[in-house]
């Protein structure tokens, strides 16, 4: 199977749930709907997943984090996070430098 890098932005864009970093643990947890974070989670750190793999740079261009989707991963509930293929494989890639695309954040 050949995967190209708009498969694999393709597949960041298409991942479920919403990140907010938990101010007491010190890490950042999933939910599956905005309104299941406690009071530990600030309301200005939940981004949806999809928007929380991408990581600001110049401008409008962002960077495709492999450190911010490892952090999905160690969630352990990839099928939930609709974690497919293209990023996996992103992920073993290390000896590629990282995606970089012009792009705005979703609100």
């Amino acid at each position: 199977m050949h995967i190209t890098s708009q498969d694999i932005c393709a597949a960041a864009d298409q991942l479920k749930g919403f990140v907010g970093f938990h101010r007491k643990l010190g890490k950042h947890i999933v939910r599956f709907s905005e309104d299941s974070f406690g009071m530990d989670v600030a309301d200005d750190s939940i981004t949806p997943s999809s928007e929380f793999v991408w990581q600001g740079a110049d401008g409008e261009v962002m960077t495709l984090s492999r450190a911010l989707i490892e952090i999905l991963l160690a969630q352990n509930v990839d099928e939930r996070l609709n974690v497919t293929e293209p990023l996996r494989v992103y992920l073993r890639r290390k000896d590629l430098p990282e995606i970089a695309a012009q792009r705005r954040l979703r609100a």
